[in-house]
């Protein structure tokens, strides 16, 4: 699930076939019947994401500020002078783990992609999801019954959501976070980005997203070409 996760990145990203149509096709395939999930809604938080990288409130991979984290240095001053103790911030570092990583595709992405898909009417989407699900179940429910069959995909979504949070904050959340101040678009891009040491199991770990640089500046740039 973890690598579809990346695999669904590089379609999403257009970066796989020269057309943009069959790469939006595979798209829907990948990351709708492999993993479970809508592509328009990956595209409607994704290309946020990429047009204001760490800008608060217009960024939706930031939007844990102010209820769980504080984020940024300016973000976490404006919560002291408000004195607004939502959580102990001075110890998110320590509970970052215990609620982030674990909880966020489990608890919270896999009940509101299908709140999204209805919502917004994305019908072909619903339909991949749930060909995905009908998948999952009919071939597990045999083997491992019905509550096994559950625990098993709680199991997955569990360990993916690690694997996930993992990758995809330690190249933004170490940079700079703050209100959208009007700054060029590159650097924009530059300033909340930043890489991780390259090497055979970093590259495979987080589908060469260690190249986040790279990746920001030219996103439609097959993966496999960061490194140079």
């Amino acid at each position: 699930q973890a690598q579809a996760g990346w695999l669904q990145h590089d379609f999403g990203h257009l970066s796989v076939f020269s057309k943009s149509r069959w790469n939006h096709w595979v798209h829907k395939f990948v990351i709708g019947h492999l993993k479970g999930a809508p592509a328009s809604w990956w595209n409607h938080l994704h290309f946020q994401h990429h047009a204001k990288p760490n800008c608060f409130r217009k960024d939706p991979d930031v939007n844990m500020h102010p209820l769980f984290f504080a984020l940024g240095k300016t973000l976490s001053v404006e919560l002291g002078v408000q004195k607004k103790k939502f959580m102990p911030y001075n110890h998110q570092h320590k509970y970052f783990f215990i609620i982030g990583p674990p909880a966020l595709v489990p608890l919270y992405f896999q009940w509101y992609i299908f709140y999204f898909a209805v919502q917004r009417k994305q019908w072909v989407d619903l339909a991949w999801m749930l060909s995905f699900y009908i998948r999952f179940y009919l071939t597990y429910l045999p083997f491992l019954g019905v509550k096994g069959t559950l625990g098993l995909h709680l199991l997955v979504r569990f360990i993916e959501s690690n694997w996930f949070v993992w990758v995809t904050q330690m190249n933004h959340i170490p940079m700079h976070i703050d209100y959208d101040k009007n700054v060029d678009w590159f650097s924009t891009q530059l300033q909340a980005t930043c890489n991780v040491r390259q090497s055979l199991f970093n590259d495979w770990f987080s589908g060469h997203l260690n190249f986040q640089i790279e990746h920001h500046l030219f996103p439609t740039m097959p993966r496999h070409n960061y490194c140079k």
